[in-house]
C-alpha cells in the first residue's frame, strides 16, 4: 500500500493535469469561436452529407504537396489579409496535391474590392455539397489519407453519390492548440448519380 503522502502528491497531480487540459478545452474553444464560422463543423467519428454556401475563398498555390509547403502558404495568405485588412475567419481548407490552401471571405468584407495578385487568387466557390467526417488530433497527410479513405468506402457502399472532386482537407485550429485538441475534417465534394431509364423503343405500326 502507498504511503499517504505518495497517494496525495500522486492525487494532486492527477487533478493537476485535468485542470490543466480543461484550461486548454476551454481556450481552444473560445480562440476558435473568436473567428466568423464559414460553415457547421461535422462532429468528430461522423459521416455526413454536408451543404456548404456559395462563399468566396482567396487561394495560394504550391507546387508540391500541401505537407510540405503549408508554412509557405499560409504567410502568402496572411499577408493579403493584412494589408486588405481583412478579418480571418474559420476553417481553413487544403489541397494536398498540387498544394493550396484557401481562406474564406467573412460577411464583414464581402464589399471590399479584392482582386487578385501576389500568388493569391480569388474564387468564387458555388453551393457545394460533400461528404465529410469529423477528425480530432494533430494535422498529417497520413489522418487525411485514413480518413479519405473512410469516406471512399462509404461511397462504394453506399451507390447513390459520386465524386466530383479529390477529397481536401478543413482545419479549424492554428499551430497555438494542442495537437488533442485541433479539429479537423476530410471533405468530398458529390452528387447524386444519375438515373439512366432504359429507351423505350418506339411502337412499330401496322401496315394496312
Amino acid at each position: 500500500m502507498a504511503p499517504r503522502s505518495l497517494t496525495g502528491k500522486m492525487i494532486y497531480n492527477t487533478m493537476a493535469r485535468t485542470a490543466y487540459f480543461l484550461i486548454l478545452s476551454t481556450l481552444s474553444s473560445q480562440v476558435a469561436s473568436a473567428y466568423e464560422e464559414m460553415y457547421p463543423r461535422t462532429d468528430v467519428g461522423v459521416i455526413e452529407l454536408k451543404n456548404i454556401s456559395k462563399r468566396i475563398a482567396l487561394e495560394s498555390t504550391a507546387s508540391g504537396n500541401y505537407f510540405r509547403a503549408n508554412n509557405g502558404l499560409f504567410r502568402s495568405l496572411f499577408r493579403f489579409i493584412s494589408k486588405n485588412e481583412i478579418e480571418m475567419t474559420v476553417p481553413v481548407e487544403a489541397e494536398v496535391n498540387p498544394g493550396k490552401m484557401r481562406f474564406f471571405v467573412g460577411a464583414k468584407d464581402k464589399g471590399k474590392p479584392l482582386a487578385s495578385g501576389n500568388g493569391i487568387k480569388i474564387k468564387n466557390i458555388p453551393r457545394t455539397l460533400v461528404l465529410s467526417i469529423g477528425i480530432r488530433g494533430s494535422y498529417s497527410e497520413d489522418k487525411f489519407r485514413t480518413n479519405e479513405k473512410k469516406l471512399l468506402q462509404w461511397l462504394a457502399r453506399n451507390g447513390q453519390y459520386e465524386k466530383t472532386a479529390p477529397a481536401y482537407a478543413v482545419y479549424w485550429h492554428g499551430p497555438f492548440v494542442p495537437g488533442f485538441f485541433k479539429r479537423s475534417e476530410v471533405h468530398i465534394p458529390i452528387r447524386k448519380k444519375k438515373v439512366h431509364q432504359k429507351e423505350e423503343k418506339p411502337k412499330q405500326q401496322r401496315q394496312e
